[in-house]
């Protein structure tokens, strides 16, 4: 049979045919197994060729939590991912992979890639323009990999951060989160007018699929506990938390991910009223719903045991595919006899491969499984980087410019004679970047290309001005210069999830002390390094000069130096509301006992205006 026969007989293999026609010939072909395969996500570090080509496994995922091809460059990602994908369209029926990463700023994983403002400094921007442009680039990044899935973005709403997550999140305000959503449309594209809501979109080869996560409720646990229990009223669920999907779902996105957490004691992904019944039915989403890492596991205590019945569990309400990520031969097994015993009914297997068949589908992936090496110049190039550079100002807060009324303290002179850098993190890449950046934990020094506030502030400073750089000061420094000013970068160490869950939420290592002990001496800019806001006391905020909270801006420092020395103006506005103390906690716009440090949508300008009033 020639190749042109066999796509007229195979209406699947047919470009030009319908969406739909195209998944109804596909799934009437399929065996249970290979139906069952498809629901699959597993590791890469323990997928085997045979395996993916035998077993029709539907995606493949590289943990964050894992090391493989660590020190590879985006070509040698390429080609593994392509070895896979070419087992995979060798199976039977050639169902090519969906290879999915946590790309959350930026290709992170990649040495060299661009990594942007975690999503909290996006959200201080509120501009949806820029959210869309880094969108589109990162998908460029992602794909010249040979990845097509990327789980992003995060739209949890933030109410309290306590929540390790919370750098994740746009903001506390549901309409920031909403706005910030054109994130999707760069990941993805632009739908057509009329597009139908609900219906995934991929616009083509240079972009990618993308996942709003994570469903529902996340950002609201009570005291900001990881993977915890969000008490609510469904209205306020709605209102508060499911708002920003129903723009995602309005942009066509692909894929939602369900939370590990729980919403008045029972687990999203055991949760068949939220899953099936509101999002695939009231809000009509007719992509695919897949499970966190391991989430399976967690439907049962301990953690693992009873499979079976965690399997039934979450597939019963609605989860299409399960990120399993390792004992993906016991979950095919025990699926398949759990339809095969009736306890899962065949439609539901089918509504499922349904939903994953039609974003591949929608993706081109069936007519272009394998990677682009023409797009691997896109990574980490100057454009992305002067993209990420932008992102930086514009997410940058300016919370105090001077101690006294009408006496600014910046934007700071480029000629000043003698400068004293110092603090924890002004001369570490790591901690710039954050969570997620590398390592699923993130990690300190030069882990990637950037370039740090130190290495910003001696490319912009005048010829003849002596810049001295010392993590600690010492006394003999600090009493014997005769500095112009001092720039303190303090803030959070690196952190992702349960990790970064904090009660205290105080400047670790010493940064309190630190800029006290220089604040004392010189005046300081101080600028605070974290994905959260963090206990400032009033006695410390009184000796400071001018405080910036920068957030985690990734890989491009110049974007500070732009706007300390006047180039460009602060436009950056709180997405959070900033406590006092943590006892308040939490803290959110409307409450009737708010009395925050500074108020969301707080931010200063050069022209002395608060942004707030705007």
């Amino acid at each position: 049979m020639s190749q042109v026969e066999e796509t007229m007989s195979y209406v699947y293999k047919n470009p030009n045919a319908p969406i739909e026609d195209r998944i109804k010939d596909l799934v009437s072909r399929m065996t249970l197994q290979e139906k069952v395969g498809q629901m699959t996500q597993i590791e890469l570090c323990v997928a085997t060729l045979d395996d993916v080509r035998n077993l029709s496994i539907g995606s493949m995922v590289s943990g964050g939590g894992k090391e493989p091809l660590e020190k590879a460059m985006a070509s040698d990602w390429a080609e593994t991912i392509d070895r896979f994908q070419q087992a995979a369209v060798d199976s039977r029926l050639g169902i090519p992979l969906a290879y999915g990463i946590d790309a959350v700023h930026g290709n992170n994983r990649f040495y060299g890639a661009t990594i942007f403002p975690h999503n909290i400094g996006l959200g201080a921007t509120g501009d949806a323009d820029l959210a869309q442009r880094i969108g589109a680039a990162v998908a460029l990044e992602v794909r010249a990999s040979g990845i097509h899935f990327n789980f992003a973005p995060c739209v949890a709403v933030c109410r309290d951060p306590r929540w390790g997550r919370c750098y994740e999140s746009f903001s506390e305000d549901t309409n920031i989160v909403r706005k910030m959503t054109s994130i999707i449309t760069g990941l993805q594209g632009q739908p057509p007018v009329g597009h139908s809501k609900g219906y995934p979109f991929v616009a083509g080869r240079y972009n990618v699929i993308a996942c709003a996560k994570h469903f529902v409720g996340d950002g609201g646990t009570e005291k900001g506990i990881n993977e915890g229990n969000t008490i609510s009223s469904y209205d306020e669920l709605e209102s508060i938390h499911m708002a920003p999907y129903l723009d995602c779902l309005y942009k066509g996105v692909s894929t939602v991910m369900a939370s590990y957490s729980s919403w008045n004691g029972c687990k999203l992904h055991a949760h068949h009223f939220l899953l099936t019944e509101i999002l695939k039915g009231k809000l009509g989403f007719k992509g695919f719903l897949i499970s966190d890492w391991k989430a399976l596991d967690r439907l049962s205590e301990p953690r693992g045991s009873n499979y079976r019945r965690c399997v039934y569990t979450a597939i019963n309400a609605g989860i299409d595919m399960v990120m399993v990520p390792y004992r993906y031969k016991q979950f095919i097994e025990d699926l398949i006899s759990l339809v095969e015993s009736g306890e899962i009914q065949m439609t539901r297997i089918d509504d499922a491969v349904e939903r994953i068949l039609r974003v591949k589908f929608v993706a081109g992936l069936f007519e272009y499984p394998f990677s682009d090496r023409s797009l691997l110049d896109t990574i980490g190039c100057k454009l992305h980087r002067e993209l990420a550079r932008e992102a930086v100002r514009k997410s940058l807060v300016l919370l105090k410019n001077g101690k006294n009324p009408g006496k600014p303290f910046l934007p700071l002179e480029k000629n000043a004679e003698r400068v004293l850098i110092a603090g924890t993190h002004a001369n570490n890449l790591g901690y710039q970047c954050g969570g997620w950046t590398r390592y699923w934990q993130g990690s300190s020094g030069r882990i990637t290309t950037g370039t740090t506030i130190l290495d910003a502030f001696r490319e912009v400073m005048g010829e003849k001005t002596e810049v001295i750089y010392e993590k600690y000061p010492s006394p003999n420094t600090l009493s014997g210069q005769n500095f112009s000013f001092a720039i303190v970068g303090v803030g959070e160490e690196p952190y992702a999830e349960s990790a970064g869950d904090n009660s205290e939420l105080v400047i670790p290592l010493n940064g309190s002390e630190l800029i006290s002990t220089i604040a004392d001496r010189i005046p300081t800019l101080v600028i605070l390094i974290s994905g959260r806001p963090l206990v400032i006391e009033p006695w410390l905020l009184e000796k400071m000069d001018a405080l910036v909270a920068a957030w985690l801006p990734g890989t491009e420092g110049r974007g500070i130096t732009d706007v300390v020395f006047g180039d460009y103006e602060f436009e950056g506005r709180l997405p959070m509301t900033w406590f006092r103390t943590t006892e308040e906690l939490p803290i959110n716009k409307g409450d009737n006992s708010c009395d925050p440090l500074f108020p969301l949508g707080f931010g200063l300008t050069y022209k002395k205006e608060n942004l707030q009033s705007k």
